[in-house]
């Protein structure tokens, strides 16, 4: 069995998307997920599964969509995904509370940042299905435009790293 995070967008962020994670294991162990396990508020969770990466996803964000009335976007990746996510950050100088990773459905175009408008210093670096960003005054206040990220859900580095760390214990489990 596969070890995957799921990372779903717009749950328990601001009021909207309200979802707590006791029904989200409950969800993910009634579509055969094992090993269920959530982390923090903001839609992760981690699981075992036999099926493709896609055929989770799926299966999840459908599951999700007749639970909350619409389909919240679900992102899966793989442990190693996770690791070379974390290995590959940019922005060393970053806080990485400062450092936020976006993961998106598919791969973004090579002209993704031409549209963005940072008036704080942001930084960003495309990387696959990835966008980091690098807020240096923290992402609250942040007026940054970037349409890229609109079909996504960002982690913070810290998150990335104790999500892949919860991957790893459950892989050797």
């Amino acid at each position: 069995m596969y070890v995957y995070v799921a990372l779903l967008r717009a749950v328990n962020v601001g009021g909207t998307g309200s979802l707590p994670m006791a029904e989200l294991k409950v969800i993910c162990e009634g579509l055969g997920f094992a090993d269920v396990k959530t982390y923090i508020q903001s839609g992760n969770v981690l699981f075992r599964s036999d099926e493709s990466e896609k055929a989770v996803e799926a299966k999840l964000d459908e599951a999700l969509g007749q639970k909350m009335g619409k389909r919240p976007g679900v992102m899966v990746r793989s442990l190693k995904e996770l690791s070379d996510i974390i290995a590959n950050a940019p922005f060393p100088h970053a806080k990485p509370n400062f450092l936020l990773v976006y993961f998106l459905p598919e791969k973004t175009p090579g002209d993704a940042l031409d549209k963005m408008v940072a008036p704080d210093g942001e930084e960003a670096k495309l990387a696959g299905r990835e966008i980091y960003v690098h807020y240096p005054n923290g992402s609250g206040r942040s007026k940054l435009k970037l349409p890229a990220l609109k079909p996504g859900t960002s982690r913070n580095l810290n998150t990335v790293r104790k999500l892949a760390e919860m991957a790893a214990d459950m892989e050797a489990g």
